[in-house]
């Protein structure tokens, strides 16, 4: 059997890949509405639309790509070819997404819709097959949560680069030009992006992989996916941590202006969100490995659902404020770390249950969940700003009321829901379980074939 270990090179480049996936798709969702709102001037409920329909595509798109995996077989493996042939389409896209021309209303909405769907469609080709990979370069539990840590490092760089620096970097390059500012801060991204594909490319290899055929019957396949317990409680987390992500990414800009009337907060509040991820990625694999998947996130997601409770209390204190806001944001990215290993565990339980791993198919099903999350978080705001009567030259009292209770209501009602379904992960007491009754099973297939 190939070894389980993994070099730190592997390490670090699979961690690369996440990054170079997430920088440019955690600028717009940072950054995007507002760049069409503020400097295109697009309407912010058209742009909700544009933001809702191309996610909600992806409910065909991402189940398609997932197909695809589980049925390549070439050169670079069943993933690692996914990763070569889209990184430059990325990279273009990233440049093209903030290109939006001097047309009448309509057109710049189809265009936007064009390059943000076009967006997704590439991250699709790149994000699925990435999170396939996992399990199949380890089945060990510790190099996993190795693994998912170095991810967490990608997504945090990824989360800081594309939250903090974006305005910092877009007044450094662009000047008084907001509009090229944006471009060329794009155009860096896909830069660094691109290196980053080209690095998990090049360094990280598929070891283990199951023995089922290339081509196999669809729809069973997906009955069978819809009854992986594990998968469901992964895909039920991730929904609801994206949904709140995606309001959190999209509302804090406004938030900071609007209603706590210090911009300078936007360059402290999105980075925590990083930055925690980044503490994460070190202090979630020990914790985790001592206190069990379920146990350590039900605990951590209570006590983010507490904090966020108390925020409103603490306005007028900004110091208080942003100390239960950076510990809340560790709490939740503890379980981002955790995702990450429970994903490539969904695989296990899907071998144990059904004789097939299906990686490229349960990581389609996660990679649906957190674009949905996403698209509902995004386009709910933006809708939101639309209903309360949002216009960015004359902020209402109730447009600012409305932004205070979306940012603040949403985190504890999906942090409370998110703690109800971990306490349904099966994973714990099941482990070992699995991993016997998958090597006696796997013996003898051996045997009976050489028999």
């Amino acid at each position: 059997m190939a070894d389980n270990r993994l070099s730190l090179t592997e390490r670090l480049s699979y961690g690369l890949g996440d990054m170079g996936t997430s920088l440019a798709y955690n600028m717009a969702s940072g950054f995007l509405l507002f760049f069409y709102t503020n400097v295109a001037g697009l309407p912010a409920a058209g742009v909700g639309t544009v933001f809702l329909v191309a996610r909600l595509l992806d409910a065909v798109i991402d189940p398609l790509v997932g197909i695809a995996v589980d049925k390549t077989r070439s050169r670079w493996g069943r993933t690692r070819g996914y990763f070569l042939l889209t990184a430059l389409p990325y990279a273009l896209v990233t440049v093209a997404l903030y290109h939006v021309p001097a047309w009448s209303e309509g057109a710049q909405l189809v265009y936007a819709f064009a390059t943000f769907k076009a967006l997704g469609l590439i991250m699709s080709l790149q994000a699925i097959p990435y999170t396939a990979l996992m399990p199949m370069m380890t089945l060990d539990k510790t190099e996993r949560l190795k693994l998912s840590g170095m991810r967490s490092v990608g997504t945090s760089i990824s989360v800081v680069l594309g939250t903090a620096a974006v305005l910092p970097l877009a007044g450094l390059l662009g000047g008084d030009d907001q509009r090229r500012g944006f471009q060329l801060v794009a155009l860096l991204f896909a830069a660094i992006g691109l290196a980053c594909t080209l690095a998990l490319f090049r360094n990280c290899r598929e070891r283990f992989e199951d023995n089922a055929p290339q081509d196999f019957a669809v729809l069973p396949a997906v009955r069978e996916m819809l009854r992986n317990r594990a998968w469901l409680i992964v895909f039920a987390t991730c929904l609801l941590y994206f949904i709140r992500f995606g309001v959190m990414m999209s509302a804090t800009a406004y938030f900071a202006i609007d209603v706590l009337g210090k911009p300078w907060l936007i360059s402290v509040m999105l980075p925590a969100v990083s930055g925690m991820l980044l503490l994460s990625s070190f202090v979630a694999p020990p914790i985790l490995a001592r206190t069990g998947i379920r146990r350590g996130c039900v605990a951590v997601l209570a006590l983010a659902a507490v904090l966020f409770a108390v925020l409103p209390l603490a306005e007028g204190n900004t110091t208080l404020f942003l100390a239960l806001y950076i510990a809340a944001c560790l709490a939740t990215s503890i379980t981002i770390t955790a995702a990450f290993a429970m994903i490539a565990e969904t695989v296990d339980y899907h071998e144990w249950q059904f004789g097939s791993r299906r990686e490229g198919m349960l990581s389609a099903g996660i990679s649906l969940s957190t674009k949905l999350g996403m698209a509902i978080g995004t386009a709910g705001f933006a809708y939101m700003l639309g209903a309360a009567g949002y216009a960015p030259d004359a902020v209402t009292d109730a447009a600012r009321g409305a932004i205070r209770w979306a940012y603040y209501g949403s985190a504890v009602v999906l942090l409370a829901l998110q703690t109800g379904a971990m306490l349904l992960w099966p994973m714990d007491g099941l482990r070992e379980t699995i991993r016997h009754d998958i090597a006696a099973r796997r013996q003898t297939t051996t045997a009976l074939s050489t028999s």
